[in-house]
């Protein structure tokens, strides 16, 4: 496969601007393959600054190579040149997803990667008559990487989006946009696999359709037992697949997605927009004046419906597929999520971290520095818990509100089972759900719960029978989340919030699993066309010089 990096003019909300989009589309376009297939995707970068890409849910057995995040497995893929990504698929059956790695440039790179069961195998439920992939994504009509080093050189909030969008369209209730709004057409009494993808920069986001339930069979690339629902909620990273059966009175009827957000009450500085697209049945009827609204979509502030929704996900684990559950836990971390400040009062700039460390890039990728055992990139001393246990979600002090700075990793040995508990944090009263992202793994979320994580009670409610399978989970808004994983796929894995603004500010870190014994269970060697980090360091040199003196 070719996907070609380049700019293209796009019209949203009344006003005309260059974007970078892969071959022509936004969203982009989906690959399609079966369980267990490789493919490669040669990525061919001719737009106006570096870029990678990232297979968003595939563990990529053995290859942190091919996995994209830029600093962390590999430099930018510089304008003028190309990269062919190896995509290894292994476990994952469902829905994954790609996006840019890099900057905000994941707002107009992204797209879905729907992967069939393999040959001779089926879905554990009936056969479809037919399949959509909805992609949630947002929209800002300005220069979005501009946006972001303004405000990151200012100390200023990040950017907020103008609109939310399914596929690529915000809909009819925002200016001009009503003639473009996406139509899914379907036929009475068929029943459809609906693949939903959240792409948002930085809003979970909730979803109904008009008049329809929806059975939710799998997530994130692994099946779900089924549950009904007539709404979800979705967070960045995230991908949901549902079946819907079109049983209602032919006609037109609204998909509407709007953000749920999960900071203070007070706090009205969001995107508030309904992106809209259209369910459209196909037949002869006379189509209603405006189609019909779902009264079942959840309020902004929502956060019963955010739990009752999130609790529902259980693991197939019957016969056919099967989990393993670590049980034998050897190394324990506990990993506070916290919005920080830095500065003084006059000149306040924001930060995030992971246990009070605000993560910072190092000028050659970590994977490389570890591979060649090059010393001065990154120290592996990330720690396990917190400097200070406190009450973290109740009204914290101002000292609590600066952050260390560090390129800090965690060293695990391979074949390690590993739980990590992540704790919300009420610094500078900024407690919100935090999508957490690993890449390289799955993980199973055993417990979440409220309040601060009591670590006498709060085990004995883990569920270890049939807990969701995932790639991505929020951490609740002064709350707690655990999740168990066993570390067998031996690399250099970036472990991060997935709302870019909290990624921009240091809210990451990165797990090195060390080699197994045997060929098999070892890190493979790089390719050989790996961009080049010094072609990278050299152009930031030129481009800072021209700045400094022009």
């Amino acid at each position: 496969m070719v996907d070609v990096l380049e700019e293209k003019n796009y019209t949203r909300l009344c006003a005309t601007k260059s974007m970078l989009v892969v071959n022509g589309m936004f969203p982009g376009p989906t690959i399609r393959v079966r369980k267990g297939d490789t493919v490669y995707v040669n990525a061919i970068n001719r737009g106006p600054y570096g870029v990678t890409l990232h297979w968003h849910g595939v563990m990529q057995p053995r290859n942190s190579w091919s996995d994209g995040p830029e600093y962390i497995t590999q430099c930018a893929i510089q304008p003028g040149t190309n990269f062919t990504y190896e995509i290894d698929f292994s476990t994952e059956e469902g829905t994954v997803w790609w996006h840019a790695h890099s900057d905000w440039t994941r707002s107009s790179v992204h797209g879905a990667i729907v992967v069939h069961p393999s040959e001779g195998t089926t879905y554990p439920f009936p056969e479809p008559d037919g399949e959509e992939v909805l992609v949630l994504g947002s929209w800002y009509t300005g220069d979005v990487n501009e946006m972001v080093q303004a405000d990151l050189k200012a100390g200023d909030d990040l950017p907020d989006s103008e609109a939310y969008t399914i596929n690529g369209q915000p809909g009819d209730f925002c200016p001009c946009s009503s003639d473009s709004t996406y139509r899914w057409h379907v036929d009475y009494g068929k029943t459809y696999l609906l693949r939903i993808l959240n792409a948002d920069m930085n809003a979970e986001l909730f979803m109904a359709i008009a008049g329809h339930n929806i059975t939710i069979v799998g997530s994130d690339g692994a099946y779900v037992k089924p549950f009904v629902t007539n709404y979800i909620m979705i967070s960045p990273g995230r991908t949901i697949d549902a079946l819907l059966t079109a049983n209602q009175t032919p006609s037109h009827y609204y998909i509407v997605a709007r953000q749920y957000n999960s900071g203070i009450i007070s706090y009205k500085v969001f995107d508030h927009t309904n992106a809209s697209a259209i369910l459209q049945y196909n037949g002869n009827y006379t189509a209603p004046d405006k189609p019909e609204f779902p009264t079942t979509l959840p309020s902004y502030y929502a956060i019963d419906a955010t739990v009752n929704f999130t609790m529902q996900f259980r693991s197939l684990a019957d016969e056919d597929h099967a989990i393993d559950v670590p049980l034998n836990i050897t190394t324990r971390m506990f990993i506070t999520a916290s919005v920080n400040e830095l500065g003084e009062k006059s000149y306040l700039r924001m930060s995030s971290s992971f246990n009070n460390i605000s993560w910072v890039n190092p000028p050659v990728d970590v994977l490389t520095a570890y591979y060649r055992n090059m010393s001065g990139y990154y120290t592996s001393d990330f720690p396990d818990e917190p400097p200070a246990f406190f009450d973290f979600t109740g009204m914290l002090s101002a000292n609590t509100s600066a952050s260390d700075f560090g390129t800090r990793v965690k060293v695990l040995n391979y074949g390690e089972e590993v739980e990590i508990v992540f704790q919300g944090t009420n610094v500078i009263n900024a407690s919100i759900n935090h999508p957490m992202h690993l890449h390289g793994y799955t993980f199973y979320v055993v417990g979440q719960g409220q309040g601060n994580f009591d670590g006498e009670k709060d085990p004995k409610t883990y569920n270890l029978v049939d807990p969701p399978q995932l790639n991505t989970i929020s951490s609740p808004k002064n709350g707690w989340v655990t999740l168990r994983f066993k570390a067998d796929n031996p690399g250099v894995w970036l472990l991060h919030c997935h709302l870019d603004r909290h990624l921009s500010w240091g809210m990451n870190t990165v797990l090195i699993v060390k080699n197994g014994p045997t060929a098999e269970t070892s890190l493979r060697e790089p390719p050989a066309n790996m961009p080049s980090c010094a072609i990278e360091s050299n152009i930031k040199e030129a481009v800072d010089d021209k700045s400094l003196t022009g």
